[in-house]
């Protein structure tokens, strides 16, 4: 019994070593396939990135790169239509580097001043209307032979002196054709070159300033020699009429001849 006995308890001794043993092996493989993989040179080696080239992107990307090119090419464009337009403006805004106005005026003062120094009777209405009811009215009828020769004479004075102020007026308009011709050069060649609108506006302004001016010339010479010549008309229709009282006094009888003493040497 006792041999027996230690027989069973050796072997269940050695069956429970055995199942250790095995639990252990098994406990390793179920290690190593679950290590392995993870270990794999496969797995370990370095990795490396796949290109994947899609055509239908690209063309939409250069498509979209070209429309916002064509875009900042308008806006540049549009750019610098504007900025020339600011320069157009500028220049239409400018104004003309030159102006003859003090000249046209200086011309304008010397045939103002000719005509002031009208002698005798001036451009005055007032003077006009007093000469024509005392010099060039009706001869008096009981005025002096002198006198009626002293108005003869201031007639005549005044006549002459319309004559010279007409031609002192015709002197000064010829003096101003040079002064114009000057200008005018200088106005052509500023209207020729002027860069905007205003510019050639202005300059055309003052053409017609130079044309009011030779206007005005041409007005003062027509008036001086228009005064001129009324004044020799009416110096001859007054003289006309005094010529007529000097023959009516002349063809009246008078007293006929009274006799009187007469001395043939002085102090005798």
């Amino acid at each position: 019994m006792t041999t027996s006995r230690l027989t069973s308890s050796c072997s269940s001794n050695r069956h429970v070593a055995f199942r250790s043993r095995l639990s252990a092996l098994l406990l390793g493989a179920a290690a190593i396939a679950v290590v392995a993989p993870v270990m794999s040179p496969a797995l370990i080696r370095p990795a490396t990135a796949l290109i994947v080239f899609d055509p239908n992107n690209y063309v939409q990307n250069v498509l979209t790169a070209a429309r916002a090119l064509q875009q900042i090419n308008n806006q540049i464009t549009s750019l610098q239509n504007e900025a020339q337009m600011l320069v157009n403006q500028s220049r239409n805004l400018a104004n003309l580097p030159y102006s003859s106005l003090q000249q046209l005026q200086q011309s304008v003062d010397r045939t103002q001043a000719l005509l002031g120094e009208a002698q005798r009777i001036a451009y005055s209405v007032q003077q006009i209307d007093q000469a024509f009811s005392t010099t060039y009215g009706p001869a008096s009828t009981t005025a002096s032979d002198q006198a009626l020769i002293d108005t003869a004479r201031s007639r005549w004075q005044t006549s002459v002196a319309g004559l010279q102020d007409a031609m002192r007026v015709q002197a000064g308009v010829v003096g101003n054709i040079d002064t114009n011709r000057t200008q005018m050069s200088a106005l052509v060649g500023q209207s020729q070159t002027a860069t905007g609108a205003l510019q050639a506006t202005q300059a055309g302004n003052q053409f017609l300033s130079l044309q009011a001016q030779q206007l005005t010339d041409l007005t003062s010479l027509v008036a001086a020699n228009g005064r001129a010549q009324a004044l020799v008309q009416a110096e001859q229709l007054a003289a006309a009429d005094q010529g007529r009282e000097q023959r009516r006094r002349f063809l009246t009888p008078g007293t006929g001849y009274q006799p009187g003493n007469a001395q043939m040497f002085y102090g005798n």
